[in-house]
């Protein structure tokens, strides 16, 4: 198994990645009985569309571990508590500066009157399906995880603070630059691959993982096989066993032309 992060690891800067080189390692790994697994903290919807035409045949663990797809088949989704829900929903109202997002199974939420509409907007680049509500509490959903975003240069005083405010029902995962998921304990993407891998009779040691930020640490630890990127921070490299080129520099295609040559 190959695992990738995308933001900062698979795709460059201007979301693009070399498609026709892709598909050409894509075609080795198959040839090698090697499966190709997309982890990442987006939305499964937004992550399909990266892969048009092949995303049936490729495997998804999403919004950071809480949704797993094999192929065509779902065989995980997270389940928040309705009574944990209320509880973020309460403690992020408390900080106006926060602009959260509600993810569920069917679809993402803002609500109205709390972001604005270039925050919804932006927020459709990752989320694909994206709906306006007019109170969080409301929504008929299985609520998967939060998305708040916070200003950047605040981005750890939060994280520390989701961490002592929900201790025990959620934990915060960031990959810095203001964006933290509040995931249910125990649900982050190195969960999302042991349940890939344990279904497909594959061990650690069989997998490789490719990522930049916080939120990969648990997934560079879990795999034989982990490389960060030359444009992660010191300790996603200290978590990793390697390091490959930069996102910019097609770091993860080059490695995997070397790995299956």
């Amino acid at each position: 198994m190959v695992a990738v992060d995308v933001d900062g690891t698979f795709v460059r800067s201007d979301y693009t990645y070399d498609i026709p080189r892709f598909q050409r390692i894509l075609s080795r790994m198959r040839h090698a009985g090697c499966r190709f697994v997309v982890a990442s903290g987006n939305q499964y919807y937004q992550l399909r569309d990266l892969f048009p035409g092949d995303y049936d045949e490729l495997s998804f663990v999403a919004e950071n571990g809480a949704f797993v797809k094999d192929r065509t088949e779902l065989i995980f989704t997270a389940d928040m508590p309705e009574e944990t829900v209320d509880e973020v929903i309460d403690l992020c109202r408390q900080y106006p500066e926060i602009s959260n997002v509600l993810c569920g199974v069917n679809s993402a939420y803002c609500q109205r009157g709390a972001v604005s509409q270039e925050f919804f907007e932006l927020t459709k680049i990752y989320y694909h399906r994206l709906a306006w509500v007019d109170d969080f509490k409301k929504v008929q959903d299985q609520i998967l995880k939060f998305a708040p975003t916070v200003p950047e240069e605040k981005t750890y005083d939060y994280y520390d603070l989701f961490l002592e405010k929900l201790k025990g029902k959620i934990e915060p995962a960031t990959s810095g630059h203001g964006s933290i998921d509040l995931i249910v304990p125990g649900c982050h993407k190195a969960s999302g691959l042991k349940r890939l891998a344990e279904r497909w009779g594959i061990s650690p040691e069989q997998c490789a993982a490719f990522g930049d930020g916080g939120n990969n640490i648990e997934m560079l630890r879990y795999c034989g096989h982990s490389y960060a990127m030359e444009n992660a921070p010191r300790d996603v490299k200290s978590a990793a066993k390697d390091v490959c080129p930069s996102n910019e520099e097609d770091g993860v295609l080059v490695t995997l032309e070397k790995i299956f040559s």
